[in-house]
């Protein structure tokens, strides 16, 4: 994945080529003339590679500056990049949305339902939303870090499949979703949304699955990134708690087997597991749009912040929000048994958690539990946690958001 090095060093060059800049570094003062070149690796800093001991520190200093402005010249521009972007792809919008033949209206696997497809709908609604609401959306790369392509997978003998989009736009540096296909044995939709580090707010979580069409579990969640609501920029839970009101049947508990609701969870999580399918269309889908459309309208109702301190806290706690993650997917066991366990680590660590640090013990491959948990389960990862934050320290009024 190309990262904010790829961009300063495509400003770099075309700085180079100025003719002003170009004049100081081929002038009698250190020049560097065809002898001089720009090296630019995947995973490391943007290196110059001259032929001679030292160049010029007035040029230097000219080009860092011109590198700047370029970047900040144009807040909509790729090359103004912030922490955990990833490179626009070169597909258009309509072309990314339409890749693996998205969306699917026939599922790969066994069916005895009319609409087999059960969370297609939520997909759908999600991008077209999306599309109306955000500014300057765009497809971005999603290639792991061993540049696998993850936006298809499939398993043809065990009739399942996986789909893969990722998006970004002005407010949110990475929007991911997952559509996995087996017929009726398995749906899943997943989706998350992580603003730009700009913003301190939490990240929006969507988990939906169904199982032979007998068992339904399902959580959505403004997953908070520090332990004391008001350590964000703005409160949220008090808007959430009407909508979350409205449907007794997404009113559970979570089991604890993978996840401890105290972290990375808020208490106004929708989460349910259920057998009765009519509550998908009657409670769960108008429920999801409601939190997707509260979500976006918190992050455009929040102030970004200006100050790189407050900006890398937050990134921070984005960092520590996937670590914790990747190392309790319920769903790496199903990954690993339809496509792999090198493809499932590489799926989960470099792709739908790539800012987290991969486990010493590997992934956890358990299959996805209704039940309850052991006591005392302990995680790594890190909670969210007291005084990490630059807003705790200033312990200021939180903004109140109109509720949708």
């Amino acid at each position: 994945m190309k990262t904010q090095q790829h961009f300063v060093a495509a400003a770099a060059s075309a700085v180079i080529a100025s003719a002003p800049l170009a004049h100081a570094f081929t002038s009698s003062n250190g020049g560097c003339s065809s002898s001089c070149s720009v090296t630019v690796s995947r995973h490391s800093p943007l290196h110059m590679a001259p032929s001679y001991d030292s160049i010029d520190a007035q040029a230097l200093l000219e080009l860092e500056n011109r590198i700047s402005s370029v970047i900040q010249a144009d807040p909509s521009s790729p090359l103004a990049l912030s922490l955990g972007r990833h490179a626009p792809s070169p597909l258009s919008m309509e072309e990314a949305a339409a890749q693996n033949g998205m969306p699917w209206d026939t599922t790969i696997g066994r069916t005895d339902e009319e609409n087999p497809l059960l969370y297609m709908p939520f997909w759908e609604w999600q991008l077209e939303f999306m599309q109306d609401s955000l500014s300057n959306l765009h497809p971005i790369d999603c290639s792991t870090l061993s540049d696998t392509d993850v936006t298809f997978k499939e398993n043809k003998e065990k009739r399942a499949r996986i789909v893969n989009q990722c998006y970004a736009s002005d407010e949110y540096r990475k929007i991911r979703m997952t559509y996995y296909d087996a017929g009726d044995s398995v749906q899943v939709f997943n989706s998350v949304w992580y603003p730009d580090p700009k913003y301190n707010l939490p990240v929006l979580g969507i988990d939906i699955l169904s199982f032979n069409r007998k068992k339904y579990l399902a959580i959505v969640d403004f997953q908070p990134l520090h332990e004391d609501e008001d350590d964000h920029a703005t409160t949220y839970e008090h808007i959430l708690q009407p909508i979350k009101e409205k449907y007794d049947n997404l009113k559970g508990r979570m089991s604890s087997k993978f996840y401890d609701e105290t972290q990375f969870f808020s208490k106004e999580m929708l989460f349910a597991r259920f057998e009765d399918g009519k509550i998908v269309d009657n409670d769960l889908l108008p429920a999801f749009k409601s939190y997707v459309k509260t979500h976006l309208n918190l992050v455009q109702s929040t102030p970004p912040s200006t100050n790189p301190q407050d900006v890398q806290a937050v990134f921070d706690r984005q960092r520590a929000y996937d670590t914790y993650s990747a190392d309790r997917d319920p769903a790496a066991g199903l990954f690993a048994a339809m496509f792999g366990k090198q493809w499932a680590e590489d799926f989960i660590y470099d792709f739908l958690f790539s800012l987290g640090e991969r486990s010493e013990d590997g992934l956890n491959l358990s299959p996805p539990m209704f039940g309850g948990p052991p006591p005392g389960a302990a995680g790594k990862g890190g909670p969210p946690q007291k005084g990490v934050n630059p807003y705790a320290k200033e312990n200021k009024a939180a903004q109140s958001v109109p509720r949708l």
